[in-house]
């Protein structure tokens, strides 16, 4: 999907918690480290903490509650119905928790962060703490983040970008959890911005990474 460089990306952000993704998204945008706008933020919970910060940055926000939707298609259709009339070029999930159905003409425009290196520690059910706690317990030297295009099926999309974070004797959930999001600070500014600049080729499962 190239775009004139000039250009500004056009996201909408999908949040089910504390919206800290948004947060960091918001900031690189206001430093110029990643040419976006967000003129929607849609949230799956109407208690989300993430709804808070989207007023503080001035950013229109919307609940599509997952509750109000008899199945994951209607709530779907819901959401990228919003996210065409905001034009939006990608959407970005942070900390989004609800399982999508990807439409055909958001095919490849829809990308996720997990806070593991997959295929590790993946799927439904591992999200939040509960992913560090499992890394932990499995005795892992290694952890980090996963940036991944978002299919139909949770975590199985095509790969984008990975981040390696050490882990640390003593960690705690916590301390891990704190690593790997600031690893994820800069890496899905970063993959955002290959994605929206046609950089990111996929081939099946798999990307390859192009020259700008």
């Amino acid at each position: 999907m190239p775009r004139p460089p000039e250009q500004p990306v056009r996201l909408v952000v999908l949040i089910s918690g504390s919206g800290t993704t948004l947060e960091n998204l918001a900031a690189k945008i206001r430093t110029g480290h990643l040419k976006a706008e967000i003129p929607l933020v849609i949230a799956s919970r109407p208690d989300c903490g993430g709804i808070e910060k989207a007023q503080r940055i001035d950013v229109p926000c919307e609940v599509i509650s997952r509750k109000s939707f008899a199945s994951a298609a209607d709530f779907s259709a819901a959401i990228f119905e919003r996210c065409r009339g905001v034009k939006a070029d990608l959407v970005i999930c942070g900390g989004f928790l609800a399982l999508l159905q990807i439409p055909a003409d958001f095919r490849h425009r829809v990308l996720n962060i997990h806070p593991s290196l997959i295929p590790a520690f993946c799927g439904q059910g591992f999200h939040g703490s509960a992913v560090h706690a499992a890394v932990l317990r499995r005795g892992c030297k290694f952890s980090g983040c996963t940036i991944h295009f978002v299919d139909d099926e949770y975590d199985q999309g095509p790969i984008i970008a990975q981040r390696v974070v050490p882990v640390e004797e003593g960690d705690t959930p916590e301390s891990l959890a704190q690593r790997v999001f600031a690893a994820e600070c800069e890496a899905y500014p970063e993959a955002i911005q290959q994605v929206a600049s046609g950089c990111v080729l996929v081939n099946g499962s798999a990307t390859r990474l192009i020259a700008d």
